[in-house]
């Protein structure tokens, strides 16, 4: 080999080298930035469950309840029929107030404030089931009888 034919084959040598390396950095970069993703998909979801949840309710019910919480306990968004932060935070007013709700007035419709609805609806819409903060078939069914 000439000493010119042997640098370059050095050279290419060298870039195959760095070039398989790159690869595998990327490799390992890229699955993590996959696995990061998925989890901020995933992080994600119930943010956006958040955003909105009627629990089976209409738009045509959902906006009874928010004219309901417009008239008692300062609601002032949009009455659109989608029960959002602003909707669940005013309905916690009412359920810390009336009905044992002792969590955060943050809009997120959680454990605690199913439970604290689920307390309301006992009283006076039929439901008859426990109190554990699931809003299950017998919750929703006494929460659209809530809504009429």
């Amino acid at each position: 080999m000439r000493p010119n034919a042997l640098g370059r084959t050095i050279a290419g040598l060298i870039v195959v080298a760095g070039l398989t390396a790159g690869s595998v950095a990327t490799a390992g970069t890229s699955f993590a930035a996959t696995a990061t993703t998925a989890r901020t998909a995933a992080a994600a979801q119930p943010a956006a469950a958040a955003a909105t949840q009627n629990f089976g309710l209409t738009t045509a019910e959902a906006k009874n309840v928010q004219e309901f919480l417009a008239d008692y306990w300062g609601y002032t968004d949009t009455i659109d029929g989608q029960l959002g932060t602003n909707s669940w935070k005013a309905f916690q007013r009412c359920l810390a107030r009336y009905w044992g709700y002792t969590g955060a007035i943050d809009g997120d419709p959680g454990t605690n404030t199913i439970k604290a609805l689920q307390r309301l609806l006992a009283d006076d819409y039929g439901y008859t089931g426990a109190i554990d903060g699931v809003a299950g078939s017998g919750t929703r069914a006494a929460f659209k009888r809530f809504a009429a």
